[in-house]
């Protein structure tokens, strides 16, 4: 699994021919096998009775073979379904360590893989690229700390600025319900009624509005978000990917023109140029806010249709993104790939914006529904620098070790298991709206009694009903290790004396007898 992953981004790939894990058949060729690994003689004629005859139930491969073609497509995305991805680095040539304590950005010179992927916003698969769109701009950065994914677009807004009306946004953009056409009463009537989506419209319909290709446009993060460093000082920044190549975009005409001659024209240049070793490269800058800035600018800077003005906070660079190869298979490693808004490493955090903490969520619940709830586990999702331990287990297609032997829960008092460790930072606390924003218990937590009320109701049963509690009570947990029964014991004493007494007595009586009962939960 962690090889596979490896293998993905070109760190160790791994060579069957040369090391003999090929099998051959008796013509020296790779041998043909079914999907649980058996030999095929014949993938040419189906099993019959007769030259002519009836096909019969036996020819299990024939079976398989079209029962997998029924099921080789996944749901595809409800937005950005049409696109391409490509693998590279990012090198950072900029010191911003005074800004973000993130481990990939921790020195000059110092390389991360990425993997990217670029698309049109409304579309399904197969939809003309060439279409006046968004585009998506999604980056995987495969770190030493766990991925981070930074999914924008290629403008620095957007059309809404609560989540709570994206879904309308993008039916308004999708197919008539009835039609099951493109329809211009809904896209411009859901427009003329949110007209703090003209920002967006502007930029769409203008002559940026259908980039020439996927390498000569801009890439933003268009959120806000926040760069924490070592010393646990913050500020907001928005992210820009200035395009190398330059801006260069389609005029109108031309692009319907290649709609209908090569809709993948902008899938095409890219993996061509990439093919021909002129793989496209940005340079990443960042606009930096010190927070006390950000209640008195002139606008929410949370707000998701405005830009910062760059004489306010102008561009300061970090490093570079290049991209040197393409996929060697589309689906394993670019239409499984997940991107989420909520991988988020060490040193990078989320801001107010209401759009963006959705997003948070929103995605990863795309993901297990479009590719099951193990997606993370798929090669090319998985952060190969950084080994995931958690208590996570099961469900469709779990292709880790599944955590082995090991419990399934947390808190355990098991040795050698993943534990939270205080000594990390967590979120960085700030104020906002008059809350502070921080990973803590409410105080009241600490200062009250939780043992009062389960002491009442304990006091408050019968006799009947008490012996009858300890006896369950015994019954159940006679079959834990004697260090976590003596721990519930402290627990039941702690709430009152004589509920753990009445345990240990039914405990003793259990013991004594060798009562097998052990109740269920």
């Amino acid at each position: 699994m962690m090889e596979r992953g490896l293998e993905y981004l070109g760190v160790s790939p791994r060579k069957h021919e040369e090391n003999g894990s090929v099998r051959k058949g008796l013509n020296q060729k790779p041998l043909y096998t079914s999907d649980a690994g058996h030999p095929i003689s014949d993938d040419d004629n189906s099993l019959t009775i007769g030259e002519s005859g009836t096909g019969i139930f036996e020819d299990v491969h024939l079976f398989e073979k079209n029962a997998h073609f029924n099921r080789e497509r996944v749901p595809e995305r409800v937005v950005h379904a049409n696109g391409t991805g490509a693998h590279g680095y990012f090198e950072v040539t900029h010191d911003v360590t005074d800004l973000c304590k993130a481990s990939f950005l921790s020195e000059v010179g110092k390389r991360t893989p990425v993997l990217g992927r670029w698309s049109s916003v409304t579309g399904e698969t197969g939809f003309p690229d060439t279409n006046r769109d968004p585009r998506g701009f999604a980056l995987k950065f495969y770190t030493d700390e766990g991925n981070w994914d930074m999914v924008g677009n290629n403008t620095p807004v957007f059309f809404v600025r609560d989540a709570l009306k994206f879904p309308d946004l993008i039916h308004s953009q999708k197919r008539n319900p009835q039609t099951h056409m493109k329809d211009p009463n809904a896209f411009w009537d859901f427009l003329s009624l949110v007209p703090e989506t003209l920002h967006q419209v502007l930029i769409t319909f203008s002559p940026r509005g259908v980039p020439d290709g996927y390498r000569h446009m801009h890439g933003y993060g268009s959120h806000t978000f926040k760069w924490v460093n070592k010393e646990g000082k913050a500020h907001w920044v928005k992210f820009h990917f200035l395009s190398d190549q330059g801006i260069k975009n389609l005029p109108h005409e031309r692009a319907v023109e290649l709609a209908g001659i090569n809709p993948d024209y902008a899938i095409e240049d890219l993996f061509q140029n990439i093919e021909k070793g002129n793989g496209p490269s940005w340079t990443f800058k960042v606009q930096v806010m010190p927070l006390e800035d950000a209640p008195f600018y002139r606008f929410d800077p949370f707000d998701l249709t405005k830009v910062w003005s760059h004489k306010d906070y102008p561009l300061r660079e970090v490093g570079k993104l290049k991209f040197d190869r393409n996929p060697t298979n589309y689906f394993a490693e670019i239409e499984q790939a997940s991107f989420s808004p909520g991988h988020m490493v060490p040193g990078i955090e989320a801001s107010p914006d209401r759009v963006l903490q959705f997003r948070l969520i929103a995605y990863d619940d795309a993901s297990r529904y479009r590719l099951g709830a193990n997606y993370l586990q798929i090669p090319v999702n998985r952060c190969p620098f950084a080994k995931v331990q958690n208590y996570a287990r099961d469900g469709p297609m779990t292709i880790s070790d599944n955590g082995g032997n090991k419990p399934n829960y947390y808190p355990n008092s098991f040795e050698d298991l993943p534990r939270p460790d205080p000594a990390q930072p967590g979120v960085h606390p700030y104020k906002h709206d008059g809350g502070i924003m921080s990973r803590t218990p409410p105080k009241k937590w600490s200062e009250q009694d939780d043992y009062e009320q389960p002491r009442t109701l304990w006091q408050q049963m019968s006799a009947e009903d008490k012996e009858m509690t300890a006896k369950n009570i015994a019954g159940h947990i006679q079959g834990a290790k004697e260090t976590i029964i003596q721990r519930q014991l402290g627990v039941f004493r702690r709430c009152d004396e004589s509920l753990a007494k009445q345990v240990e007595e039914m405990l003793a009586v259990k013991r004594k007898s060798q009562d097998p009962y052990t109740m269920v939960a």
